[in-house]
């Protein structure tokens, strides 16, 4: 059985992406940090660990070193809400460790199975954000997903032994966080799509799946957008 770790599972992008996964016949281990998926499955092992907590996520790396792993996707997306006035080295460091850090040390540790075994599909999914700076709260969380998007020759020489690295930057989508901003201000923000809408969070599992799945072939080292046309 293939086996797939997700990142950051509990967002609902995440928890379609389970769904997508074990209705592939996937084992899927799916890492969280406060609100567990209300998946139940035998294919769905749960992992939670809060990466601001360094030893804790030395013990998370413990558990999944040596799992051998054909796909990995990182979908963790701290965001600490603080306007760039209050941004201060905690917020930044914390920022970094979270959404950049951890989530390469990660990738790097699950590829080195996939080298092994000739086959490996790792994607890291960044954000619209960093096309536009980031929002009024989101200026370290932008700026942490844009160095997600460099791609070090580590893992472009990993290429030559089908071992695919990607990363997906995701535009607007309907998710919690989204919904709570008001009516208002989310009808301005969607004026700016060219599409005119926001993502359900299944379009982008079933495309997310497309790039870290079997089913990508020939896609490697590039950063994707699924953003409707921004």
């Amino acid at each position: 059985m293939n086996r797939v770790l997700i990142l950051g599972a509990s967002s609902d992008i995440g928890h379609e992406l389970i769904l997508k996964f074990i209705g592939k016949n996937f084992k899927v281990y799916a890492h969280y940090n406060a609100n567990k998926p209300k998946i139940n499955s035998n294919n769905v092992n749960y992992i939670k660990s809060d990466f601001l907590k360094t030893n804790e996520f030395k013990k998370f790396l413990l558990k999944i070193k040596n799992i051998k792993f054909s796909c990995f996707v990182n979908l963790i997306g701290f965001i600490d809400n603080k306007e760039i006035h209050n941004v201060n080295y905690d917020s930044l460091i914390n920022s970094l460790k979270v959404n950049y850090v951890y989530p390469f040390i990660v990738a790097k540790t699950v590829s080195k199975n996939m080298k092994k075994n000739k086959f490996g599909r790792l994607l890291q999914c960044s954000s619209i954000g960093v096309k536009f700076g980031g929002g009024k709260n989101t200026f370290t969380y932008s700026s942490a997903k844009h160095a997600i998007e460099f791609i070090p020759r580590y893992f472009r020489e990993l290429s030559e032994h089908n071992v695919l690295y990607n990363v997906l930057r995701i535009g607007v989508t309907e998710t919690k966080i989204h919904k709570k901003i008001s009516k208002k201000n989310m009808k301005m923000r969607i004026s700016k799509i060219p599409q005119k809408k926001i993502a359900k969070p299944i379009e982008i599992a079933n495309f997310i799946y497309e790039l870290a799945s079997e089913r990508n072939t020939f896609i490697s080292n590039q950063v994707l957008s699924i953003s409707g046309g921004e």
